[in-house]
C-alpha cells in the first residue's frame, strides 16, 4: 500500500466536489511524547486510508495536531479508532460549524520538529503549567470584568474577518511573531487576568503555559477555542461575543459565527470576508474578494496575475520554472497590489 496520494490535486479536487456522500469536519490535537513519529504516521496513514479519511495531520516528538474530514457515515468508526490510540483516548473533538463536506480533498500526514511553529525552546519552561481552561460561560463572564486582557492569538488574515469584542489583536503573519509582540505590549499587565483564545485551542495550550513562565499572575484559555464556543453559545443559549467570520485552515477557509461582516474587499472596498486564493498558481497569494471582483478579475489578485493565466499553459510551466520564490501563499494578504488591505488595529473593538 502507498502511503502517500500521488494523484494530481486538480483531479482530487474535482472528485470531492463531484462526490454527494456527507463527511463530517474535525480538528483536534494532543500533547504527548512520541518516541517514533515517523513510525507513528504510517501506521495512522493506513489506518485513516481505509476509512477514507481526508485532511491534514502534523506529528512531532511532542504530539498530533490533525484536521481531518471523516464519511459521515463512517464517523463513529472514526472515533472508536482514534480512541483505540492509548494517548488519544477521549481526546476532545471540535466539530466543524459549518460544513458542505468539501473541506479536504486528499489526506496528508508529515513529521515536523513541532505541531504549531511557535519558535519556542521548550526547554527553558515547563509547557504542562498551562493556563486555566475556560467554558464558554465562564469565558463570557470574565471578559465582562473592565481590568481583563483579552488576547487574540491568531494572525492577521483571521483576525481580520472575525474576533471577540474588545479583544487586541496583534497585527502578526505568524504565531511565533506573537509571541514576544504580546508580552512587550502587557508588560504592565501582569497582574490583570489575561485571556487568550485562538481557532480550536492548541496555539494557547503552550502559550497560556509561556506566560505564566514570563511572570504573568492569572492566565487563562477559551478552552477547544472559536469552534467549541461557537457550538456552546447555541447549544445553551448564551451571548455570541465573537463578531464576524472564523478563518479555518482548510477549503472552506472561513466558518460565519455571526452575521456581521466586518473587512473589506482587498480589490474594491466592498463590504466582504470570504478569502480565496489568487488563481494564477505562480501566485497564490491569500486575500478577500467579493463575487464582483471575483469575476472581473477572473479570481486573480491583480492584473499582472490575470495577464499571466490568459497565457497558453506551457508558456506559464516555462516562466515559472527555475523560480524558487514565485508564491505569495505565506503572505497571506500582504502586497502592494491589494488597495483596501486595511491597517488592522491592534486593539480592536469593531
Amino acid at each position: 500500500m502507498s502511503l502517500h496520494n500521488k494523484v494530481d490535486k486538480k483531479i482530487l479536487k474535482d472528485q470531492i466536489q463531484k462526490d454527494s456522500s456527507k463527511r463530517t469536519t474535525i480538528s483536534f490535537y494532543q500533547y504527548h511524547h512520541i518516541v517514533q513519529p515517523n513510525t507513528f504516521r504510517d501506521e495512522l496513514y493506513e489506518r485513516w486510508e481505509k476509512l477514507g479519511v481526508l485532511g491534514r495531520v502534523y506529528l512531532a516528538k511532542e504530539g498530533i495536531n490533525a484536521q481531518v474530514s471523516v464519511l459521515t457515515e463512517k464517523l463513529e468508526t472514526f472515533k472508536e479508532n482514534l480512541y483505540a490510540i492509548g494517548f488519544l483516548n477521549g481526546v476532545r473533538l471540535n466539530l466543524a460549524v459549518e460544513d458542505d463536506g468539501k473541506s479536504f480533498y486528499k489526506l496528508k500526514i508529515k513529521v515536523r520538529d513541532k505541531i504549531v511553529a511557535d519558535g519556542l525552546n521548550d526547554d527553558t519552561f515547563d509547557a504542562t503549567k498551562k493556563g486555566k481552561h475556560l467554558s464558554a460561560e465562564a469565558f463570557n463572564e470574565i471578559t465582562d470584568q473592565e481590568d481583563t486582557v483579552l488576547v487574540d492569538m491568531r494572525n492577521h488574515y483571521e483576525t481580520e474577518v472575525g474576533h471577540f469584542e474588545n479583544a487586541i489583536c496583534p497585527d502578526v503573519d505568524t504565531f511565533r511573531d506573537s509571541l514576544p509582540i504580546i508580552e512587550d505590549m502587557l508588560e504592565e499587565n501582569k497582574d490583570k487576568p489575561l485571556v487568550m483564545y485562538c481557532t480550536g485551542g492548541i496555539r494557547c495550550e503552550k502559550a497560556s503555559a509561556y506566560f505564566k513562565h514570563k511572570g504573568f499572575k492569572n492566565v487563562y484559555q477559551l478552552e477547544g477555542g472559536i469552534i467549541k464556543y461557537a457550538h456552546d453559545i447555541k447549544k445553551k443559549g448564551l451571548k455570541n461575543k465573537f463578531i464576524g467570520k472564523n478563518f479555518v485552515f482548510d477549503e472552506r477557509l472561513g466558518e460565519r459565527i455571526s452575521d456581521e461582516v466586518i473587512s473589506q474587499c482587498h480589490q474594491c472596498g466592498a463590504p466582504c470576508d470570504t478569502h480565496t486564493n489568487c488563481t494564477n498558481e505562480a501566485c497564490h497569494l491569500l486575500f478577500i474578494q467579493c463575487e464582483d471582483c471575483a469575476k472581473k478579475h477572473s479570481g486573480c489578485c491583480s492584473e499582472e496575475c490575470h495577464d499571466f493565466i490568459k497565457l497558453p499553459i506551457e508558456e506559464q510551466r516555462v516562466l515559472r520554472k527555475g523560480r524558487k520564490k514565485v508564491q505569495n501563499i505565506f503572505k497571506k494578504g500582504r502586497s502592494e497590489k491589494l488597495k483596501f488591505k486595511r491597517p488592522f488595529s491592534i486593539n480592536n473593538n469593531s
